[in-house]
């Protein structure tokens, strides 16, 4: 029985190296296919089918080439660009002239070397539909 025990573990502890050694070898080809570069320039991100969605961005660094995938969501701002990240303010007043209205959004964040203006200006129709606060209020309150 003793022996048994004995067999066992010793079986044990070589399949733990096994897979030890076997998980070590699988870092060691990341590493080793990994690029030196570090001037790396990338592309914008390009949907596979129409103008958002899956797909993919070219990168170059001296004669090296990658693709990553990316997704362009599709509620993206186009006149921004997708890697153009912006924090906006609060809605403007409805102008009576033009019936619409104004926010401005300030470059928060550059993504993958694009050329982003620093200041942005977003306008929308200003909504026909006046809120009404009793509803917003509905259930509370109550005496």
């Amino acid at each position: 029985m003793m022996q048994v025990r004995g067999l066992l573990l010793l079986l044990a502890l070589i399949l733990l190296t096994a897979t030890a050694e076997a998980g070590k070898n699988k870092k060691d080809k990341v590493k080793k296919s990994s690029s030196e570069c570090e001037d790396w320039r990338w592309g914008p991100c390009i949907p596979n089918s129409k103008d958002c969605g899956l797909g993919y961005r070219e990168g170059t660094c001296k004669d090296e080439t990658k693709k990553l995938k990316c997704k362009i969501p599709c509620n993206w701002k186009k006149k921004f660009g997708a890697d153009c990240k912006y924090k906006f303010e609060s809605w403007g007043g409805c102008s009576v002239q033009t019936g619409v209205k104004t926010r401005s959004g300030i470059l928060k964040k550059a993504l993958y070397n694009a050329q982003c203006e620093e200041i942005v200006y977003v306008t929308k129709p200003c909504s026909s539909k006046i809120k009404s606060k009793s509803k917003a209020k509905k259930g509370k309150g109550k005496d």
